[in-house]
């Protein structure tokens, strides 16, 4: 069996670089497509060829499997198309319905890359995405399999009536299935600590509604192990070799990685850790996951957020609903908030091509890219990107970010010693000479 790829080359902002090399979860996007091929077929399959766009799908020979490089989906996704596409023995199209309540949440935001197509029945609207099954290579004749997301909302705070005109519960719809173009920080969001985390939890928790053996199982762990259900070794995955203080609470589902150190009073609930991650006294993480080799001190706060490998966030930090590239480090005291205190409106975000657009959220924080070095005691406004490679200094001059930061405005042109740093993640239109990038590995 065969495995086409499809790149996409564009640049996701304020990263500047390709989906693929974004880490999603606590691994890079084409990691992710390696290991999740793998486990769903049982085999390594063989790379048949890498194309630039659709147009090259005639190409295609054989028993094969044909995606995007910059589309996120989940085990489960996959798992449902396959197995429908193989049912029909034609070639077939993954889509989602129009009506799918977490597909419009969060898929069609910022994006265009799920062109519209009346459905099978010819009464309602789908939405195609770029993944095909080919039994025995191309055909021109492909029929959509529509993955349904089973989402169920859930609640996951709720606010007094002056703060939010619409709504007085802040809702998330954790999908069975997800799919999702990464176009944007936002993307990388919803994949990570959406579609990943409370995906997850939605997961176990209609397991456990759904089977009683679940139920027993769970329970059965938690008294032998003389734990609370969710914080038992059913709900909660430690690897190996961590050093882990018996005063810290966590809660699942969580997963922690191997050779990890979490200090005491430390709070974990329903977050993704990843390896040799160093977490230090009195931090709280909720619903967040940070990746390889990150390191937290003392009482820094985690909430939603995405933090990418090999980065540092300092203490007495709070992060919300953020999303923080590799390399990368925030200094102590510093707070990215999420909310817009007078106009309780949807925030805005940016696409790939750098446009505003709603990304239908009431509740939203902001994005940091790789190798930038943030200063103590910064204050940053919702939806704002401060780009790869730059250096902010708290100064009477700055110390409230109201507006996205470029390269061009970095704080290490203008001070003493700035040469220091380099730059190591450009834009696609510029000449890169010197990195730490995929390329360079």
């Amino acid at each position: 069996m065969y495995r086409y790829i499809i790149e996409d080359k564009r640049h996701v902002l304020p990263f500047n670089e390709p989906a693929s090399y974004l880490t999603i979860g606590t691994e890079p996007l084409k990691v992710h497509h390696e290991e999740l091929f793998s486990q769903a077929f049982g085999q390594r399959l063989e790379l048949g060829g890498v194309f630039d766009s659709r147009d090259e799908l005639f190409k295609v020979k054989g028993e094969a499997v044909v995606y995007r490089d910059s589309l996120w989906f989940d085990r489960e996704f996959l798992d449902y198309f396959v197995r429908e596409a193989r049912k029909t023995g034609r070639a077939c199209q993954a889509a989602f319905s129009a009506g799918d309540k977490a597909f419009n949440t969060y898929t069609l935001k910022l994006t265009s890359s799920f062109p519209p197509a009346p459905a099978p029945d010819g009464k309602s609207i789908i939405f195609k995405c770029d993944l095909w099954y080919f039994p025995a290579g191309y055909v021109p004749e492909i029929e959509p399999v529509i993955v349904p997301s089973d989402a169920r909302e859930i609640g996951f705070y709720s606010v007094p009536d002056f703060m939010t005109m619409t709504q007085d519960q802040l809702t998330h719809y954790a999908p069975m299935r997800a799919i999702l173009s990464i176009e944007s920080w936002v993307h990388v969001y919803f994949a990570t600590i959406i579609y990943g985390n409370f995906g997850r939890a939605g997961r176990l928790d209609a397991k456990i509604n759904h089977s009683v053996f679940a139920q027993l199982g769970l329970l059965w762990r938690a008294i032998l192990e003389q734990r609370q259900i969710l914080q038992a070794s059913g709900a909660v995955k430690i690897g190996k070799n961590c050093n882990i203080d018996p005063s810290a609470i966590i809660a699942g589902p969580a997963t922690i990685g191997d050779n990890c150190s979490i200090g005491a009073g430390v709070i974990i609930d329903n977050c993704t850790i990843g390896d040799n991650v160093s977490i230090d006294a009195g931090c709280v993480l909720m619903m967040s996951t940070v990746a390889n080799n990150c390191f937290l001190p003392f009482r820094c706060a985690l909430y939603l957020t995405a933090v990418m490998e090999n980065s540092i966030i300092a203490q007495n930090t709070c992060l919300q609903m953020c999303v923080i590239g590799r390399n990368s480090f925030v200094g102590a005291g510093s707070t990215f908030t999420d909310f817009n205190l007078i106009a309780q409106k949807p925030i805005r975000a940016t696409n790939i091509e750098g446009e505003l657009g709603t990304v239908g959220q009431i509740v939203l924080g902001s994005a940091i890219g790789h190798n930038c070095r943030i200063g103590s005691g910064m204050i940053v406004f919702p939806g704002r990107m401060i780009e790869s490679d730059v250096v902010l200094v708290a100064s009477d001059n700055r110390r409230v970010i109201e507006r996205s930061v470029t390269f061009e405005e970095s704080d290490h042109h203008f001070i003493k010693f700035g040469d220091v740093h380099k730059r190591q993640y450009p834009r696609p239109d510029e000449i890169q000479t010197v990195g730490d990038s995929w390329d360079n590995w």
